[in-house]
């Protein structure tokens, strides 16, 4: 009995691809052999080779380094208002602790830097922040192994150029952006909001879907007025942004996540658990009262034995919902450790339900992603810089561009959700699933969980069945005698993905037996 739950069935049909898109860019490179455009293909057909590339973005104080921190289990970027955070840095796994500066006008040199309390500083050789392209942070990680994350100064910031800085560099007027995915933070959805997730989608074929962006409904604690059931209210608020139209055609999920409960959980110390523990015995009224509001929490002369600078910096790591929710469960029995109080956060915090996305909708389709990537910007070369003897590699990246199904799941899936292609409600909701719009897996896509999110596991011969009652359906879909033109050409698209479906889990009885 086969339980292959977290396999795609494309995985091999993606991997093909991007074997065949390294092959292009090979043969691309040796045509401009000796130009600018060649080293820019070599790049990125290494690029074809590393971790995927994602980038965390929102406004000013959406807290991005705070979740970055988070997803990397350390307080490695800086959080305040420094001149670091006005700068695009990259955080990828290496084999030593490295920091390298890229200047606008010159090659990357490596800088001197420090840690105070694990967070980095940054020492920028006297030069002025808008004369630095990015910072690459190389930081031996198992959490940078698989995807490298940057990340970008906030958007709407007082500072104009501070604000196209992000802008530029994950939707350039004259190239592809060099982030495979955006993580985009928001505490509500403005229209702000809306108009940079439109503008990192373009009306490339290979790219213009939602498949690459994920909305993180962020310091979800503070949605709630730091209540206990804060995340539980920024939990329904982010089913709503879920099940909205206009957020739907423009990410594929929103995740709400407590960026600083998630982070200190992640670091938490045994001092600070020992700090909480003195206040714990207060009695419910005295405790409610300290509670009330951050400044009270803080006052010097407040009656408990933790000192005021002790409890500020209990703030500043927990914020006032951290401190409620990790004096809930000390009194509980639920944290009698630091180390389970940490694991307690974590969970409620959202960020390992957003690291499972990031996984399911990312990672797992890094080779698709990347070789969207690739196809871009070797489009944007032959463009830009035409070449007698280059029209076959024009041609091919047509070619795979129109006869990819993943690139056709996607348009359709993009369709779907702008309205362009309409089913029936409950048969959108199912195309979109099998298309791959919560996730690639098998199990997944066939909806035998409810929550991609969350484990789930089917035996393979589950799986085959409702591969093939969905082919079934959506074949006679494709072969409706009254059907419209979209909706039959959509219908055979989503019955060539159950067939997809079935092929993998063919493969899959293969390599098992």
């Amino acid at each position: 009995m086969t339980t292959p739950d977290r396999t795609a069935p494309s995985a091999g049909a993606h991997h093909a691809l991007r074997t065949r898109v390294a092959a292009l860019l090979g043969r691309a490179t040796a045509r401009y052999g000796g130009t600018e455009a060649a080293d820019t293909l070599r790049r990125v057909r290494d690029r074809l080779d590393a971790p995927l590339r994602v980038a965390i973005a929102g406004k000013v104080k959406a807290g991005k380094s705070t979740l970055l921190n988070a997803l990397v289990g350390q307080p490695l970027a800086p959080t305040d208002a420094g001149e670091c955070t006005r700068i695009v840095t990259w955080y990828r796994d290496g084999l030593t602790y490295k920091v390298t500066m890229h200047p606008v006008d010159g090659p990357g040199v490596p800088v001197a830097f420090r840690r105070d309390r694990g967070v980095l500083t940054v020492r920028l050789q006297g030069r002025d922040p808008a004369d630095i392209d990015h910072l690459e942070v190389e930081w031996p990680s198992a959490s940078l192994r698989t995807i490298t994350l940057i990340d970008t100064p906030g958007i709407g910031s007082l500072s104009t150029e501070v604000s196209a800085r992000t802008q530029a560099f994950l939707a350039p007027d004259d190239r592809p952006g060099d982030a495979d995915a955006v993580c985009y933070l928001m505490r509500h959805l403005h229209a702000t909001d809306a108009h940079f997730l439109e503008s990192f989608h373009d009306d490339d074929a290979a790219r213009g879907t939602p498949l690459n962006a994920v909305g993180v409904l962020s310091r979800a604690d503070e949605i709630g007025s730091g209540r206990l059931n804060a995340l539980e209210v920024a939990d329904r608020i982010a089913r709503r942004y879920r099940a909205d139209p206009r957020v739907r055609r423009l990410c594929q999920t929103v995740v709400p996540v407590a960026g600083l409960l998630a982070e200190t959980g992640a670091t938490l110390r045994e001092d600070e658990y020992a700090a909480l523990t003195t206040l714990v015995d207060l009695d419910l009224e005295a405790r409610n009262e300290l509670l009330l509001s951050a400044d009270r929490f803080a006052a010097p002369d407040a009656p408990v034995e933790a000192s005021g600078d002790v409890r500020r910096a209990l703030l500043s790591r927990l914020g006032v919902f951290g401190i409620r929710v990790s004096l809930a469960l000390i009194r509980s029995g639920q944290a009698p450790s630091a180390t389970a109080l940490a694991a307690a956060l974590l969970r409620r915090s959202g960020v390992e339900q957003l690291r499972e996305t990031l996984v399911t909708q990312f990672a797992a389709r890094a080779d698709l992603l990347q070789a969207r990537s690739a196809l871009s910007v070797l489009a944007a070369v032959l463009r830009s810089h035409p070449r007698a003897g280059t029209e076959d590699l024009r041609r091919e990246v047509e070619r795979i561009t129109a006869t990819t199904h993943a690139f056709a799941e996607a348009r359709l899936l993009n369709a779907l959700r702008a309205g362009t292609v309409q089913l029936d409600g409950a048969a959108a909701e199912e195309a979109e699933r099998l298309l791959g719009g919560a996730g690639d897996a098998a199990v997944v896509r066939l909806g035998l969980v409810e929550d991609p999110t969350q484990d789930g596991t089917a035996d393979a011969a589950i799986l085959r069945e409702a591969a093939m009652d969905a082919l079934t359906r959506w074949r006679r879909r494709a072969e409706h005698p009254f059907a419209a033109r979209g909706v039959v050409d959509a219908s055979g698209l989503v019955a060539r993905s159950c067939e997809g479906i079935l092929d993998g889990l063919a493969q899959l009885a293969g390599t098992d037996s």
